[in-house]
């Protein structure tokens, strides 16, 4: 089933939106194990529509499907997170991007073995958790500067 826009999502944004459901559920209001427990739980939350079949919940966990925008309007109420993260994850944050480059015009020598080590490290992190470093490193910062 497709979703209200014509476009196939790909792999990576599936496997996107799932790292993303799966951070939701810990931190949602109680904890939920697997596929089968998601299904009940989203089904005693979902009032538009028919339910999901554990099938369907797997697949949202496993990268395989995202749901119809009506499951991630329930899903984001249930786990009180923004719908448009939910569904696309967070919006890039041009102060961010505009940092990066400063920050690479200002390197006037090569950077340590100790920092390309971290930078590989925060790199291979999964979305979600770079989203967090950066939004940790803007809060040591204060403003991102001009």
């Amino acid at each position: 089933m497709m979703s209200q826009n014509s476009h196939m999502p790909s792999n990576q944004e599936r496997s996107a939106f799932s790292e993303r459901l799966r951070l939701a559920l810990k931190r949602g209001p109680k904890p939920v194990k697997g596929a089968t427990d998601l299904a009940r739980l989203f089904n005693l939350q979902h009032r538009d529509g028919a339910g999901v079949s554990v099938q369907t919940t797997h697949k949202w966990l496993t990268g395989r499907a995202i749901p119809t925008a009506d499951k991630i309007k329930t899903l984001a109420e249930w786990l009180d997170v923004g719908e448009h993260w939910l569904h696309y994850g967070p919006p890039p944050d041009p102060a961010l991007l505009k940092a990066k480059e400063v920050k690479l015009k200002q390197a006037k020598y090569p950077p340590s073995p100790e920092t390309v080590t971290l930078a590989k490290k925060i790199e291979a992190l999964p979305e979600h958790q770079r989203y967090l470093v950066e939004e940790l490193i803007t809060q040591f910062y204060g403003k991102v500067p001009d």
